[in-house]
């Protein structure tokens, strides 16, 4: 993509973060984004970057929408949550059929989805679709999107249906929010505005071609949707912890210029201590980074070319993923230790800092235990029973 178009989707970006600031209370106090907020970013257009653009969408590259996801989440992590999922599932557009995907994401410029992909939801065969009942957690953004997705086992009568390694088959549908039930579950030590509730549908139809698997190759055929699809929403959701710690820092910064430490009674930023967190935080930080957006870059042109990525390459991919996230909760942890007794105050915002990235953290795409996978695979063992390492891998199907 351009760099001026890159470029204008920052602005955009950027153009949000005093209302994403402005709203950080509510937020926080509701446990979900403000509607006014939602419809501003919305209107922006940035919820569209992943949509194919056969149906108005921007089919921008995956860097695009994760730089963005990293400015909004430097204004506040739960809005960069928020950004991170409705945006990246614009990408179901691309396995949906064309009908479909015009209908659920091609028919509102606003369209907003969410919901949870683990297959917790029975989807019973009838004529013509599925009968679905189910509840699912963390449907992060559930109460301001149009459309709710759930992984689904496929029944046939009271059965399951069995693919040929015997496995139960799964399918991700997409039903109007309408017709969910929201839970308040979301009581949540941070990320609390994203409104990540447990949802559930009860005997409701969904049309056959409201459904995809990630198994099955992509209707769109632009690079977007060759890449493994739960890889890169990993990487994306890893942009927020990026966001944070840079949040984190820019607050210590500022901090440093006003505070006095405690001993000297000099200025924060003349310790000696949080002058060495300071460049430890900052070195954690763009070394996450960089390792995150080098790996991306590289799966992208792969893809690009027309290639497949190889398992090292998936593999680096979640590495790169997971050593971002946890680089920046170090980062972000370092710098509310630096802060002092200042930093435990609402009003430093270090704390919600250190809770959001904790929440974020927490994400099996970017859990500790992906460190352990990818180093299976670097040592060439067998992964096909890995889940994030074939959910979406077509050539078993």
């Amino acid at each position: 993509m351009a760099d001026t178009t890159l470029q204008s989707f920052l602005d955009a970006a950027a153009a949000l973060a005093p209302l994403v600031q402005a709203s950080v209370e509510e937020s926080e106090r509701s446990r979900r984004l403000p509607t006014p907020l939602v419809e501003a970013m919305a209107r922006s257009g940035l919820f569209r970057l992943w949509i194919p653009r056969g149906i108005g969408g921007e089919e921008a590259d995956p860097i695009t929408l994760m730089r963005v996801v990293e400015e909004i989440s430097r204004a506040d992590g739960a809005a960069g949550w928020c950004m991170a999922i409705a945006g990246g599932y614009g990408a179901f557009a691309g396995y949906l059929q064309k009908e479909a995907a015009l209908e659920i994401y091609g028919s509102d410029p606003l369209v907003r989805a969410a919901g949870g992909l683990r297959p917790s939801g029975n989807a019973m065969v009838v004529d013509g679709g599925y009968r679905v009942t189910g509840r699912w957690p963390l449907g992060s953004g559930c109460q301001h999107s149009a459309w709710i997705v759930g992984g689904c086992r496929i029944l046939d009568g009271d059965q399951p249906r069995l693919a040929a390694d015997g496995t139960p088959v799964t399918r991700i549908l997409h039903f109007p929010a309408a017709e969910c039930e929201i839970l308040d579950t979301w009581h949540s030590i941070g990320l609390r505005g994203t409104g990540s509730h447990d949802y559930a549908v009860a005997d409701v139809f969904v049309p056959t071609n409201h459904s995809l698997s990630l198994r099955e190759p992509p209707v769109e055929q632009g690079p977007l949707y060759a890449l493994p699809t739960i890889a890169i929403f990993g990487a994306l959701l890893a942009a927020v912890p990026l966001g944070i710690a840079r949040h984190a820092i820019d607050i210590l910064v500022e901090l440093a210029g006003t505070k006095l430490a405690a001993r000297s009674r000099k200025l924060l930023r003349e310790d000696v201590t949080m002058q060495a967190n300071l460049g430890r935080a900052e070195a954690l930080l763009r070394s996450g980074r960089a390792f995150l957006y080098g790996a991306l870059e590289e799966a992208w042109q792969v893809v690009s070319e027309g290639s497949t990525l190889s398992l090292a390459q998936r593999a680096t991919l979640w590495l790169a993923s997971t050593h971002a996230a946890n680089t920046a909760k170090e980062a972000t942890e370092l710098m509310f230790s630096a802060g002092g007794s200042a930093s435990p105050y609402v009003s430093s915002g270090l704390e919600r800092c250190v809770r959001d990235i904790h929440a974020a953290a927490q994400h099996i795409t970017v859990a500790p235990a992906n460190y352990q996978m990818a180093g299976q695979a670097f040592l060439g063992s067998d992964m096909r029973s890995t889940p994030l390492l074939f959910t979406d891998d077509r050539s078993t199907e």
